[in-house]
């Protein structure tokens, strides 16, 4: 029986995660963290999630030697908070937290020379299947094509572009031999003259309760090739990340990615 922490254990995510433990064989949620002055801190894990109480009351601070793995699911600072929590009590740590920095990416591979380190853009097996179709199609036609990525969330999403959408820019990028930060082209508006070759575009949508929509569009003369992938509900992304859990407690210290986790790579 692998224990898991939540950080994070009543937002969207980790309710998700915690509603998923509960029909999944191996794994039991036995500590929920949420930011001190949250309205649910007391409150079961359980219920909070939407399911019968579990007997786990949601805290500011974690008994450190309760749980297996942590999953992260929270802000870039609380991240790095969680990290360094786990590196100091030699627990794994799986975490999807979007909108870190290069710096805090850093850090993170830094504390992933002591513990097991998951760090995923997306846990849906289905858009981690995508990344390793999309690292063939820029080799084929990435060069002859323009390249768009489109992306769509709910209106509560805090970051644009999407991890998911940056982490699908930068496949292609790798592949092609260019650099996003460089070649990505975030933003379109007034005279912008003609698209400038090698480009990799990113649009963004928010709105309603779009649980996540990805094309990556490779555009060109007379044809176009799109790389789709709609999620509609939220269960996707906890059944992976709990795999990724699964996954994560056999494993040495290293930093890892879904890829890993799925053997995709």
């Amino acid at each position: 029986m692998i224990n898991l922490a939540i950080a994070g254990a009543s937002g969207r995510m980790g309710r998700a995660i915690i509603r998923q433990s509960a029909e999944t064989t191996g794994v039991k949620v036995t500590a929920a963290m949420e930011r001190t002055g949250s309205p649910n801190l007391g409150q079961d894990a359980g219920l909070c999630a939407g399911i019968e109480e579990i007997g786990v009351k949601i805290a500011d601070t974690l008994d450190l030697q309760g749980f297996d793995v942590m999953l992260d699911f929270t802000t870039p600072k609380a991240t790095m908070e969680h990290a360094k929590l786990c590196s100091n009590s030699g627990r794994a740590l799986m975490t999807g937290t979007t909108g870190l920095t290069s710096e805090q990416k850093q850090q993170l591979q830094e504390i992933a020379k002591d513990i097991p380190v998951v760090l995923a853009a997306n846990t849906s097996v289905g858009i981690n299947l995508c990344v390793a179709l999309l690292e063939i199609a820029s080799r084929v036609i990435g060069d002859v094509t323009d390249i768009e990525v489109i992306e769509a969330h709910h209106r509560h999403k805090v970051d644009a572009p999407s991890g998911t959408a940056l982490l699908l820019g930068e496949t292609v990028a790798n592949a092609l031999g260019k650099s996003l930060p460089e070649d990505g082209v975030f933003c379109r508006e007034g005279h912008t003259g003609e698209r400038p070759t090698g480009s990799i575009g990113f649009s963004a949508i928010r709105g309603g309760d779009i649980a996540g929509e990805h094309t990556v569009m490779f555009i060109g003369e007379s044809e176009r090739v799109e790389i789709t992938h709609r999620a509609t509900d939220r269960r996707i992304f906890a059944q992976g990340a709990l795999r990724a859990a699964q996954w994560l407690v056999t494993q040495r210290a290293g930093f890892y990615t879904m890829q890993d986790v799925l053997g995709l790579r």
